[in-house]
């Protein structure tokens, strides 16, 4: 019997009272893991890339000329939209990978180490949250080659960046879950597309609110996308004199984001050990 089937036979316990060193250890390690998977599978990285790209060139240059946003350039009102919409799909990743372990029984394998329960989650998250960094780089040079451009501080650009990095890794906990809920790794992609549509073209991402019948505006102005679409759009300077519909969640988008991230946070990263502690324990 090799060494790798003599583990997987092996029913080890994790421990869940590791400190806080070898917790933080056994999440680099399998966020190391994760990223190294996506090197020796660079085609993973290229059309997640390609996709935000492709809606850059789309909605600026073959739909830009006939779409007019109020006191903005399209181009600068389309950008935020773009990013936001980037990090959000970009969350995908930890659902599908998540599904795929579990379906070539790469979950039975950590569940055999003395690992902490939550470093396979946290170590997930965390590369998806470098691979989002890097689409959000790359989706912001071809946003200047369009003729996007930042026009506050540094600062306030940097704060834009870390609201659409943390609304990513927060979302990446909800779609943790949902790829351990799902029945196969193809279920995934369906399941996320019911979700993540609605979030990103029901709101102001490529058009204004107020645009929208009325059942789809009110949906826009409560959406939590909408909400960080208004925040990056004003970090970044890109709001112009573009009208601000008067509802509390985008007069206060960065309150309204940091809020929908706490919750997130709060719900999902229990939701998705308690899954997962389950998960192991069959």
């Amino acid at each position: 019997m090799t060494a790798t089937a003599t583990a997987l036979t092996q029913t080890l316990v994790p421990t869940t009272d590791t400190g806080l060193g070898t917790w933080a250890s056994d999440g680099w390690t399998v966020t190391k893991r994760n990223l190294i998977k996506v090197k020796r599978s660079p085609d993973m990285l290229i059309f997640a890339v390609l996709q935000p790209i492709m809606f850059v060139l789309l909605f600026s240059q073959v739909y830009g000329g006939a779409i007019a946003v109020e006191g903005t350039d399209y181009t600068q009102f389309l950008m935020a939209g773009i990013f936001a919409q980037t990090v959000v799909f970009g969350s995908t990743f930890s659902g599908a990978a998540m599904a795929q372990d579990l379906k070539e029984g790469i979950i039975d394998r950590f569940r055999t180490l003395p690992m902490s329960p939550s470093a396979v989650l946290v170590g997930r998250t965390a590369s998806d949250l470098v691979l989002n960094g890097i689409s959000v780089v790359i989706m912001m040079l071809t946003g200047l080659l369009v003729g996007w451009r930042v026009n506050t501080s540094p600062p306030e650009f940097l704060a834009g960046v870390g609201m659409l990095l943390l609304f990513s890794y927060s979302f990446s906990w909800v779609m943790a879950l949902l790829g351990m809920s799902v029945a196969t790794p193809e279920t995934i992609n369906n399941a996320s597309f019911m979700i993540l549509f609605p979030l990103t073209f029901i709101s102001n991402a490529f058009v204004p609110s107020d645009t929208l019948p009325t059942v789809l505006r009110v949906i826009a102005e409560y959406n939590p996308v909408s909400a960080l679409v208004q925040a990056v759009r004003e970090s970044f300077g890109n709001v112009g004199t573009t009208p601000v519909p008067d509802v509390w969640t985008l007069q206060n988008p960065h309150l309204t984001v940091a809020i929908g991230i706490a919750v997130m946070l709060v719900v999902f990263v229990p939701l998705c050990v308690r899954k997962f502690q389950r998960i192991s324990a069959k």
